[in-house]
């Protein structure tokens, strides 16, 4: 979540669930992908006041529950406006990118509209049906089967059974929200 472009997508997805303060924002991105690519205040402060400087995000003074007030968070209307647009037409970093693409699908349910859904999906699907590998020789990918390096030959399995699996969920959704309603 180092980059901003996640870090916002994220930042407005739960404060659109709920206004909440700097704190607890940190405590859900942190249980989201705190562990594969940790928000520091350095990166989550500045960019909550980006989007405060953009009017996607408010900032309002509450009781706290000892003496001390807090400063609580709160999507705006334009937040709100702006969360649906990515959500409706990300980047193609947010597509290719695992954790990135795990970022948007926490918050997909939030975008109205079971057509708009299924194309972000189906992108998603569209590039892990693309042929690529970590390792190409002579310009083709190299096949697990094919590599000599058993730790590679690891890499390439895991990465296939995960594409797999993903694959698999996305045509089942896909197809769950192509049914007419």
């Amino acid at each position: 979540m180092a980059s901003g472009g996640d870090l916002a997508l994220t930042i407005l997805g739960f404060l659109n669930e709920q206004p909440m303060h700097g704190y607890e924002l940190k405590s859900r991105l942190a249980a989201l992908t705190g562990h594969l690519r940790p928000v520091s205040d350095g990166a989550l402060y500045p960019a909550i006041t980006r989007l405060e400087s953009k009017g996607l995000v408010e900032r309002h003074e509450e009781a706290g529950a000892a003496a001390a007030r807090r400063q609580v968070l709160t999507i705006t209307e334009a937040g709100r406006e702006e969360l649906l647009r990515r959500l409706r037409e990300p980047a193609d970093l947010d597509i290719s990118d695992q954790t990135r693409f795990f970022a948007l699908l926490t918050f997909l349910s939030a975008l109205p509209g079971a057509a708009d859904q299924a194309r972000v999906l189906s992108r998603r699907l569209a590039f892990l049906e693309a042929p690529a590998s970590f390792f190409y020789e002579g310009g083709a990918p190299v096949r697990a089967r094919d590599e000599p390096d058993p730790y590679r030959r690891g890499m390439l399995l895991i990465a296939r059974a995960s594409s797999q699996a993903e694959k698999e969920w996305l045509r089942q959704r896909i197809a769950e929200l192509n049914v007419p309603q």
